[in-house]
């Protein structure tokens, strides 16, 4: 998977000073490294029974559709507040200067449900945190969190800790 790197852009000062930003949408437009994202999560999870992948918005959105194709499950969007059209359920959560929030369908997960959860990045854990939290609390079973990318300085897996938690690119800095 090492050579997936080669196809992501690095942005230094982005989206501010100091900050060098992991550019996936170079990845995205080669077709073997797109195909190479989804074979690496396919071949991760193949052997874990699945009936949803849930997608985080926005990015989740490229990958887990693919990914639940592959796997032969469904999907499940969890999007930001009021873009859902029928009854939602929601968990608002902490950020570094102030909170979020996340909803799904309502009955999107059900008691017993196994939820693979995916998303573009890994960094301090608090989207995907929160994404588990009410997979949980709709009585759904959380079988995996799978990301692209994991910023392992940034320590997510702390707020992950006890989760099956896999990541096919790691950058430590």
């Amino acid at each position: 998977m090492e050579d997936l790197k080669t196809l992501i852009r690095e942005v230094p000062d982005f989206p501010k000073p100091g900050i060098l930003f992991y550019d996936i949408t170079t990845l995205l437009k080669d077709p073997g490294g797109l195909l190479g994202v989804i074979d690496g999560l396919k071949d991760q999870y193949r052997e874990t029974q699945v009936d949803v992948v849930l997608g985080i918005e926005a990015r989740g959105f490229i990958f887990a559709p693919a990914l639940a194709c592959a796997l032969g499950a469904g999907f499940v969007p969890v999007r930001k507040p009021k873009k859902l059209p029928a009854e939602t359920v929601k968990v608002t959560y902490d950020l570094e200067y102030g909170t979020d929030t996340l909803e799904m369908h309502k009955d999107a997960v059900g008691k017993g449900t196994r939820v693979l959860i995916v998303d573009d990045l890994l960094a301090t854990g608090g989207t995907a945190a929160a994404a588990a939290k009410m997979v949980e609390e709709m009585g759904g079973v959380v079988v995996g969190l799978g990301f692209v990318v994991e910023l392992t300085f940034l320590n997510g897996r702390g707020r992950l800790a006890g989760r099956d938690v896999f990541s096919l690119l790691q950058y430590d800095k």
